[in-house]
C-alpha cells in the first residue's frame, strides 16, 4: 500500500501535466483544504454581458419614461374678443369671464370707475360682467361688446346695487 506522501506527489505530478492551475487544485484536494474555485474567464465574460444587457434595458426604459416630445399637445381653444366696460360714480366690485376653459370668473375688488377690459373668451362660453356697488351706493353702468358689436347695457344704483351684462353663449362661427 503506497504511503500518503507518495499519493500526494503522484496526484500533483499528474495535475501539473494537465495545467498549472489543475495541479494546485489537485494538491489542495489531496490536503483536504480545497478553497472555493475562482470563476473561470468564461463565467466572467457571461457576467459582463448580462450586466451590459441589464444596463441597456434600464437605459431604454428610462428614456421612454422621460421622452415627452411625442405626446400630443392640447389644441388651442378658439376665442372671441370681448370688451367689458363699467362707467359711473365711485368704486365697484366687478367680476367678468376671461380666457378660461373652466369658465371661472375674474374679480376686481373696489375698481375705480371708469373701468374697461378687453379679453378673449372661449367660444361656447357665455361672456358676462357683473357689478356690485358698495355701501355708499351710487350709480354705474356695464356694457358688453363681442367682436366690436355692443350686445347689452345694464344699470346698477343705490346701496349695494347690482347689474349684469351678458352676451349669451358665444357662437362658434366667425360672423
Amino acid at each position: 500500500m503506497p504511503s500518503e506522501r507518495s499519493e500526494k506527489t503522484e496526484l500533483s505530478e499528474r495535475a501539473e501535466k494537465q495545467s498549472p492551475d489543475s495541479a494546485k487544485d489537485a494538491e489542495e484536494s489531496a490536503n483536504g483544504s480545497a478553497i472555493a474555485k475562482r470563476p473561470s474567464d468564461g463565467s466572467r465574460a457571461a457576467l459582463a454581458i448580462a450586466a451590459a444587457l441589464l444596463l441597456a434595458c434600464a437605459g431604454l426604459v428610462g428614456y421612454g419614461m422621460l421622452n415627452t416630445e411625442d405626446k400630443p399637445k392640447a389644441k388651442p381653444v378658439p376665442t372671441a374678443e370681448v370688451v367689458y366696460e363699467v362707467t359711473g360714480d365711485g368704486p365697484a366690485d366687478i367680476s367678468y369671464l376671461s380666457r378660461s376653459e373652466s369658465g371661472e370668473a375674474t374679480v376686481v375688488k373696489a375698481a375705480e370707475l371708469p373701468w374697461r377690459k378687453t379679453v378673449e373668451v372661449p367660444l361656447g362660453q357665455e361672456p358676462i360682467v357683473s357689478i356690485v356697488l358698495g355701501e355708499k351706493g351710487g350709480k354705474a353702468q356695464c356694457t358688453l361688446a363681442i367682436r366690436g358689436n355692443h350686445v347689452q347695457l345694464a344699470t346698477a344704483s343705490g346701496t349695494f346695487g347690482r347689474a349684469n351684462c351678458s352676451g349669451g353663449e358665444l357662437p362658434t362661427g366667425t360672423d
